[in-house]
């Protein structure tokens, strides 16, 4: 037979007998090869690997027939005692082992090496071995038919056992042909027909002579690791790469092969390590692949040689090509290759189906689907994905698509993981761009490796992240998947250290980008994935499907599926939003965020570095994105404003808060945005931190955009939108058209409401949010940003503080902004609840005094209750800045508005045709209302709203807004003190009054006066004489009631009675009144008669004046009845004269009208 039969890979096992232990003849199958073993030499000239060695018959001498002894020859004499211990000598196959193992650097004699091979040759080829095979293996040969098959007598017997060692069950045939291994495999010349089949690639790539006389013979294990290497170097493309022929690469893989039992067998490996190995695995037993073992785990240590650890990697890279080359993974793993179908015979050693990678993919998608992997052959498997991970040249495909990158990028980084997870870390985009062919590579190598089922296989993440893992994933089993999802908890957080940071986004990377890698995810969402988004006998090995697609049909279902039937069951809804909260916290670990929007990114969002920015600066550009960036960032942001625990930053950052308040909604886990409504109302709270405002602030920005991205408000209202708002976008601009509609049904008193009742009320709670910052509104804020950054540029947003400040510098706006304030103002007067500061100021006294109100009331029952002593001072100052601003115009008053909607325009028309739209009155409509109330010409519900309005102005002078226009300067210079009190009673308006003569300013003078007018209409309107006559009024005066004077005239009467004696005070104040009406009479008379009598009726001496007026009317009526009789005479004599004239018919006209004159003069005088 020319060629030997080639066989299945499991071979091995008992080497290891005969490397550790000398023959000693315990049995009679020892004995007989110990005996054949003391064969004499044949003459080496015959055919054979032997006969092309000049001289090596010749220089043998003639022997005995029996008992002959390597010992004994003269030519391995002087080595043998110098090498081997003397108890050896006595049997050859020690004394062969001794010197076939000495170390490199002893060398032995020609002659004896010579001596060696052919004594070697002879044995694998002796008749005489072959038939102690054929009675010491006869039950294996028959049923091995290969090699029952041999032609018997030319040496392919033992040949043919020694490559089917493997299947050899029978114990005494082991030990025999385990021994003849041994010998076989010192020299690539001993194994049969390997010289013939890579003869011409051995002289191709320089990697030995065939003559002794070139090489030493003992080197020969050099000439197999150098084709080895010429193989890896054709695998990987590398230039210059010799290509080596099919036979003798299925030689090489075929001698790896058997030799992958014990590392004696790969005798350049075993003459590399030796040293590592007595330094590193000096306890582990030889045999059944486990020295190699414990070589491949101790290869980057410092200690180990450069030159091991080269032929460690030589192996490493030919058990990628052929996983039979791993004694121990095919031992292992036999029975679930076969279960699960992951093998198939071929002739190719580098097959697709004997490919390490292909093995590991198809035992990792049979784990994954939850079938069962023996535990031995599961730990293989982990072995040789650390070893993947550890060394990325071990990837053909690494070496040859990412040559320039590691060039580039990662030199001086090959131990321990480091240089892929630099080449990670570029395929990131992180460090420069990366070739598409690398980047599949990267991905198919961590689809190999499978490092998502256990962060251990990846050495660099292990080592960088055991800190952490130790501190905050202890609670979590060794080697779990959830380790992983518990360091992604843990990112950005004070437990994670940067290098772990940095591993594990570079790992998460890729992991993202194939569902299949996160084995908790695959377990409980398959059922789904095959149901859902249509992934029937998907080939797992395969890649159909685009990457992250599965996912993203996944998440579809887990939020948008309405029917009961598209829905995702409940454990994989849970890993689908585990991953959204993960995939959130970098952009990148989102493949269709990052494919979609690459371009915006590099646009918008090129200095944003920091963690979470990148999609917040997204959002912000929302309108500027790309189609296709811009469907994937709203999409991505409506799923956050239904479950914002997928922004994990930002409840990293809100975690004291939704502690302390929102740990109900959080616990319950029901995603409708009630987490975030939570935070939003809680967002001013002391346990609010800055990171956290600042989200939350962030996110209500975005959420204005597209009332999609309010989650309640879109599930309340979306129906309401489609009907009422149809083609608009914009949440304001949809809170308003919404608005608007409630508000014209209301006041048209619509028998229904076109907006629903749950729309009403998530309505609400956008318009009160919305009041909360005036970023919100983009309309307001657009046309007051110039003077936001005159005015408050130290004003902090939120709290409605900016809008505050606005309101505080009404004056000083531009037009523009100021208009837009007043229609604030207006709204907010209308509807107080929507008046962010009055009701967060005030939130704790209106729970007290106007629990029972209307929202609409709610500024009218504080102004009622702004007195009272358990009013808190801060908003009390509030409720007076309400006051003060709905004074400026009636328009700002609605009950004010109301009640005077007919005396307005019938007394202050003048006003309102001075005015424009846009424009505020400043406080004259009201002013001129106050006027009539003075002149009791108003109606009975507009009287009573002045008459308040009176009293608060009366009490501080800020309410009346002519008054503080006139006298400013005038309060400054005369009442600083007054003015500067912090309680507000009426001080300055009295001090105005008694220095009515000191004003200098006309306007302010009139506003005095005007007040002193008013007084006289009601005690109430003056505080600082009504609380010093309290007492006198209770005593005189307790039968009048108030309103019209009635009091005040009460109290001028009990002053001018003498017979009464009134409080000091009193008497004090109401002389000092009496002198101020009098001079303001003098400075303003009357300006008609309707005014005169007023001025007369109002009058504390209006009885005095009424008494006088009275008598001058009788004393005129007596005067007239004594003229009476002389009148009636003359008008008689007149009667007489005209008839005398009608009688002589004269017409002249003199005398006619002479006698129209007297007939006048008469009439008037009767009259």
């Amino acid at each position: 037979m020319a060629d030997c039969i080639r066989v299945p890979l499991l071979l091995l096992s008992i080497c290891i007998f005969s490397s550790l232990h000398p023959i000693r003849g315990q049995n009679n199958v020892i004995a007989k090869v110990a005996a054949n073993a003391d064969l004499p030499l044949k003459p080496a000239g015959g055919p054979g690997p032997a006969a092309g060695i000049p001289g090596a018959g010749a220089s043998l001498p003639r022997r005995r027939s029996t008992g002959w002894k390597l010992a004994e020859e003269g030519v391995c004499r002087e080595d043998l005692t110098r090498l081997c211990p003397k108890h050896s000598w006595n049997n050859n196959l020690a004394v062969l082992e001794c010197l076939q193992d000495r170390k490199e650097e002893t060398e032995i004699a020609a002659e004896c090496n010579h001596l060696l091979w052919n004594y070697k040759l002879n044995l694998t080829t002796d008749p005489k071995f072959e038939s102690v095979a054929v009675e010491v293996c006869k039950t294996t040969i028959s049923e091995i038919k290969e090699c029952a098959a041999e032609e018997l007598g030319k040496g392919y017997l033992v040949s043919c056992l020694v490559d089917h060692r493997g299947n050899i069950s029978d114990y005494q045939c082991n030990q025999y042909i385990t021994k003849m291994t041994t010998i076989v495999f010192s020299d690539y010349r001993l194994i049969c027909g390997f010289m013939d089949k890579c003869r011409e690639d051995i002289n191709t790539l320089r990697c030995g002579s065939i003559s002794t006389g070139e090489k030493d013979v003992h080197s020969q294990g050099e000439v197999i690791a150098c084709l080895e290497k010429a193989l890896v170097r054709e695998a990987e493309e590398q230039q210059g790469a010799h290509p080596i022929k099919d036979e003798c690469k299925r030689s090489i893989m075929r001698v790896a092969e058997l030799s992958s039992d014990d590392f004696h067998l790969d005798r350049y490996l075993y003459f590399s390590c030796r040293e590592d190995r007595e330094r590193f695995c000096e306890k582990t037993l030889a045999g059944e692949g486990r020295v190699y073992k414990c070589l491949f785990n101790h290869k980057f240590e410092e200690a180990m040689t450069e030159r091991c650890r080269e032929a460690l990697t030589t192996r490493q890279k030919l058990i990628a090509q052929d996983y039979k080359v791993s004694y121990s993974l095919a031992k292992a793993c036999k029975s679930d290759l076969r279960k699960y179908h992951c093998s198939a015979d071929s002739n190719m050693p580098r097959a697709r189906e004997a490919r390490l990678s292909y093995l590991l993919l198809c035992l990792e998608s049979a784990v994954h689907r939850g079938r069962v992997v023996i535990g031995e052959c599961q730990g293989e498997m982990m072995d040789y994905r650390r070893m993947l991970m550890e060394d990325f040249s071990l990837s053909p495909e690494i070496v040859l698509h990412c040559r320039a990158e590691i060039e580039g990028h990662c030199s001086g980084l090959h131990r321990k993981g480091r240089t892929l997870h630099c080449l990670m870390r570029v395929g990131r985009g992180d460090a420069g761009a990366i070739d598409a062919n690398c980047q599949r590579a990267l991905q198919t190598l961590i689809q190999e490796a499978d490092p998502g089922s256990d962060y251990r296989i990846d050495r660099a993440l292990n080592e960088a992240c055991e800190s952490v893992i130790q501190t905050a994933c202890k609670h979590i089993r060794s080697g779990d998947p959830m380790i992983l999802s518990c360091l992604m908890e843990h990112l950005y957080t004070e437990k994670m250290v940067e290098d772990c940071e940095h591993r594990l986004l570079e790992l998460q990377y890729f992991i993202a980008r194939d569902w299949k890698l996160d084995p908790i995810l695959y377990r409980k969402c398959q059922g789904d994935a095959a149901r859902l988004c249509h992934t029937h006998r998907w080939n797992e090995t395969s890649e159909v499907m685009p990457p992250g697609a599965i996912f993203s049909c996944l998440y579809r279902h887990a939020y948008r599926s309405v029917e009961q039937g598209r829905r995702l069951s409940r454990d994989c809804k849970v890993e689908v939003q585990r991953i959204l909260h993960q995939r959130a916290l970098d952009v990148k670990l989102d493949p269709e965020l990052q494919r979609q929007c690459m371009t915006d990114l590099g646009k918008w969002c090129s200095e944003k570095t920091e963690a979470g920015q990148e999609l917040e600066c997204l959002q912000d550009h929302l309108e500027d994105l790309v189609p296709g960036c811009r469907d994937v960032v709203g999409n991505l942001t409506e799923l956050e404003s239904e479950d914002i625990q997928i922004e994990a930053l930002l409840m990293q950052a809100c975690e004291p808060v939704i502690q302390t308040f929102c740990h109900e909604v959080a616990d319950n886990q029901i995603n409708t945005g009630d987490l975030m409504e939570c935070l939003v109302q809680n967002k001013h709270q002391k346990e609010m931190n800055e990171k956290c405002s600042v989200g939350v602030t962030h996110f209500q920005l975005i959420q204005i955009k597209d009332f999609r991205f309010s989650y309640k408000f879109k599930t309340a209202c979306k129906e309401d939108v489609l009907k009422l708002c149809p083609n608009i976008k914009k949440k304001v601009d949809v809170v308003i058209c919404l608005s608007t509609t409630v508000r014209n049904d209301t006041l048209q008193d619509a028998k229904e409401q076109r907006v629903s009742i749950k729309c009403r009320k998530q309505l609400r709670v956008e318009e009160v949010e919305m009041s909360e910052d005036i970023r919100l509104e983009p309309e307001l804020y657009d046309s007051c940003k110039q003077d936001i950054n005159r005015l408050c540029q130290n004003v902090a947003f939120g709290n409605a503080q900016v809008i505050e400040c606005l309101k505080e510098n009404k004056w000083q706006l531009t037009q523009r902004c100021h208009q837009r304030i007043f229609k604030l103002q207006e709204v907010e007067m209308v509807d107080p609840e929507l008046d962010y500061q009055l009701m967060r100021v005030c939130k704790h006294m209106i729970r007290r005094f106007c629990s029972e109100s209307e929202g609409k009331n709610v500024l009218q029952c504080l102004k009622q209750n702004k007195n009272s002593e358990l009013m808190d001072p801060k908003c009390k100052q509030m409720i007076t800045k309400r006051q003060i601003t709905q004074n400026t115009d009636y328009r700002l008053n609605p009950v004010l508005r109301k009640a005077c909607k007919a005396d307005i325009p019938k007394f202050c028309q003048p006003v309102l045709n001075k005015a424009t739209a846009d424009s505020e009155l400043e406080g004259q409509v009201i002013a001129c209302l106050k006027l009539k109330y003075a002149d009791q010409r108003l109606s009975p519900d507009c009287e009573a709203q002045i008459q308040v309005i009176l009293q608060e102005s009366a009490l501080d002078y800020r309410l009346d807004p002519q008054l503080q226009i006139q006298c400013t300067p005038e309060i400054s210079r005369l009442c600083s003190e007054e003015a500067a009190a912090q309680e507000q009673t009426g001080q300055v308006e009295e001090c105005l009054k008694v220095n009515l003569l000191k004003i200098k300013l006309d306007g302010c003078k009139k506003e005095v006066l005007n007040m002193l007018k008013e007084s006289k209409a009601d005690i109430f309107v003056d505080p600082v004489l009504h609380t010093a006559c309290a007492l006198d009024i209770k005593h005189q005066c307790a039968a009048i009631p108030p309103g019209r004077g009635r009091q005040m005239s009460c109290l001028m009467e009990a002053l001018q009675d003498k017979r009464v004696r009134l409080q000091p005070e009193c008497k004090k104040r109401l002389q000092d009144r009496l002198e101020m009406w009098s001079y303001a009479a003098k400075v303003a008379p009357a300006e008609g008669f309707s005014d005169l009598a007023m001025q007369v009726m109002t009058s504390p001496s209006k009885n005095y004046i009424l008494t006088v007026i009275g008598g001058g009317v009788a004393v005129l009526f007596v005067m007239g009845l004594l003229c009476g009789r002389f009148t009636r005479r003359v008008t008689q004599q007149l009667k007489d004269r005209c008839h005398k004239i009608a009688e002589s018919g004269g017409d002249q006209r003199g005398e006619k009208n002479h006698f129209l004159k007297v007939k006048l003069v008469a009439v008037s005088q009767s009259r």
